[in-house]
């Protein structure tokens, strides 16, 4: 429970975003800017616990906004006097940009977000004066702007705190992970710490995820091209740990079942490693570059083969991690494990994403037609912060939750700015008593944002609270002015939350199923054969919607067969077999494409509900493809032999596998 509470590193943050945002306040009532709480309200939307991170989100910001700013230029003139053509063209326009957003996972992405619904926001208060629109859209920009550079400004100079660093200390703790689960797998624990172990596994998947955006930022942060390079290096070698080490656990828990269990030679081999990993040795153990004739079953020398990988990736993952613990880094990299690499391919699942953008758009399309057809006078701050509402919590399987929340504290935010703006603000008679006033939320607020669980409410109340209050050069508060704008904001989240639980009702388990769904379409069409050169990018499509799966399956309340390892492995092992299908033997060859056409065709039939378990004529076929394979003792047949021996367990793992090299 004590990990939940704010740390001083958080109540740090907390004090220079506020410092940032008085700073800007202060700079845009000096300048007599017309909104300056929209300078305020943009430091607690860049703000960001580490440098890097808000040296990114304020340019992309900046281009944003004004990206947003001069389609509402562009537009309102020209359409205002058709508003349903109009409402359509933003509709369009927040879809196209938000799907743009969703598709790109680095910070760039926020440069796509924020125009998107920055057009709804400056170009729908302008409808009833469009002439009026292009100063409207300089001064926001000038008021986003300035509170974007005092933002950067305090956070670069005022205590910085370097994504290196946390990065560093998020690769320790992934690290530790990686090492308890290989520790308590090498060490042969019963099947009584099978659910440990697979939690930690997940736990591992899900944060690679996380570290991705750590590694992105890194070029935001002084860092050189090669400390880059060596952090990207390190993601790739975390990244097929995964699937290695799940295959070894498999592999030694199918020995385990059988009644010869699993050979002292390997069972010492094992410990050695797994003392190495735990830092108990202080150099790898020496393991043969061919397998021992001691270990001749078939599951125990792939085993071994798993263990030599295993040792080589570990071998990068702390070399690589020391490498980024130092200043300066002495010559280049050599990698230890060669066998395979993974690409920089990503796993989309367009169908969601359209389904995503194109319902957010046609909400404020409907939105927006209420408003003109009702004739509300304040409906454009509806719309606006509606379409706010649905771009900030798009990108989740199940955004409802959030735009409840979000609803709810956007209530409290409003009734926190009455109290404010009619019974607290009338006795600023000063800017230092202003400041005041305004430091105990919003210090909040910024331990809020500096807490991940809640930043993604915490980011727009803190935003929403300063428009809400709305201070201006001088004190002019209108209760009915005030009333009916944000009554009819909130009326606009209020609608949102409608929207969404109507055409949003499924959730992370219909997100995890097509993920799902997608790993088998993958194997079913690659199966049968692919160009080597193409190998990278399936391997890194591949791992990236496995780290995709794991946490929605952790979320999701529905039993599943899979979890998403298994199809991993499968895929690997189809995949090695082509490439070392035109160096085996022809009748080799024959046997194994047998093989490789019975897998596709499975996970066709999978696809089509035709199928639910493997059938027999695959594994009878593996064994075949096994033991033409072992006739032969060259590199193309050992490789051969692991990627079939894999598939077999990986898809009949209660029939251990025994054949002989």
């Amino acid at each position: 429970m004590g990990s939940t509470w704010p740390s001083a590193r958080d109540w740090i943050f907390s004090t220079k975003a506020f410092v940032a945002s008085m700073l800007a306040l202060f700079i845009a009532l000096y300048i007599g800017l017309p909104r300056p709480y929209w300078a305020m309200a943009t430091v607690y939307v860049v703000a960001h616990p580490l440098t890097g991170a808000t040296r990114s989100k304020s340019m992309y910001r900046v281009l944003g906004t004004l990206l947003g700013a001069a389609a509402s230029v562009a537009l309102v003139p020209s359409l205002v006097n058709t508003p349903p053509l109009l409402m359509a063209a933003v509709a369009v326009w927040v879809a196209v940009l938000l799907y743009v957003a969703l598709l790109d996972r680095s910070p760039r992405s926020y440069l796509f977000m924020l125009a998107a619904y920055t057009l709804p926001m400056v170009a729908l208060p302008a409808v009833d004066h469009p002439g009026g629109v292009f100063d409207l859209a300089i001064a926001r920009s000038e008021e986003i702007c300035l509170g974007i550079i005092c933002a950067s400004v305090v956070g670069a100079v005022v205590f910085p705190a370097k994504v290196s660093n946390v990065l560093r200390d998020r690769l320790a703790q992934w690290m530790g992970d990686a090492a308890q689960w290989a520790g308590d797998m090498l060490s042969l624990r019963d099947a009584g710490a099978a659910v440990s172990l697979h939690q930690s596994r997940h736990r591992m998947a899900a944060d690679i995820l996380a570290l991705d955006q750590l590694i992105s930022q890194l070029s935001y942060d002084t860092e050189t091209a090669a400390r880059i390079r060596d952090a990207k290096e390190l993601r790739g070698r975390m990244t097929m740990l995964l699937p290695v080490l799940a295959s070894l656990a498999s592999l030694v828990e199918t020995m385990q079942r059988d009644e010869a269990g699993v050979p002292d030679q390997l069972a010492a081999r094992m410990t050695a490693v797994s003392a190495w990993i735990r830092g108990e040795a202080a150099a790898p153990p020496a393991l043969e570059e061919n397998t021992p004739p001691a270990l001749a079953t078939a599951v125990a020398s792939t085993a071994y083969e798993r263990l030599r990988e295993l040792t080589a990736l570990w071998q990068d993952c702390v070399a690589l991690q020391r490498r980024l613990g130092e200043a300066a880094p002495a010559g280049d990299w050599q990698p230890v494990f060669r066998r395979w690499n993974v690409g920089a391919a990503r796993h989309y699942d367009h169908g969601m994403l359209l389904f995503s953008t194109g319902t957010t758009a046609l909400g404020i399309f409907c939105m927006g037609m209420v408003w003109i057809l009702s004739g509300w006078a304040d409906g454009a701050s509806a719309v606006a912060l509606g379409a706010v509402s649905c771009c900030f919590f798009a990108a989740l399987d199940e955004p409802a939750p959030m735009i409840r929340s979000f609803f709810i504290w956007n209530v409290v935010c409003v009734l926190l700015a009455m109290v404010y703006l009619f019974m607290i603000l009338p006795r600023a008679h000063d800017f230092e008593m202003l400041v005041a006033m305004f430091a105990i939320p919003y210090l909040l607020f910024g331990v809020m944002i500096a807490q991940p669980r809640l930043a993604l409410i915490a980011v727009p109340l803190a935003m929403v609270t300063a428009t809400d209050i709305g201070l201006q050069g001088s004190y002019n508060a209108d209760f009915q002015t005030f009333f009916n704008t944000n009554v009819a904001g909130v009326a606009g989240i209020l609608f949102a939350l409608v929207w969404t639980l109507l055409v949003r009702p499924f959730g992370t388990a219909a997100a995890a199923r097509r993920l799902v769904r997608a790993s088998w379409g993958d194997i079913a069409r690659n199966a049968t054969g692919r160009a080597p050169h193409e190998h990278d990018h399936l391997r890194a499509r591949m791992l990236d919607r496995l780290a995709q799966l794991v946490p929605r399956l952790a979320a999701s309340e529905n039993e599943r067969s899979t979890d998403g390892f298994t199809e991993v492995r499968v895929e690997l092992s189809t995949l090695a077999l082509q490439r070392e299908l035109p160096a085996l033997p022809e009748a080799s060859q024959h046997a194994v494409r047998r093989v490789l056409q019975s897998v596709a065709g499975y996970y066709r039939d999978r696809l089509e509900a035709k199928a639910d378990a493997p059938p027999e004529a695959l594994q009878r076929r593996l064994m075949r493809a096994m033991q033409g394979v072992a006739e032969r003792a060259d590199q193309a047949s050992r490789t051969a032999m692991s990627a079939l021996v894999e598939m077999e367990v990986a898809l009949f793992s209660t029939s251990p596998v025994n054949g002989k090299q």
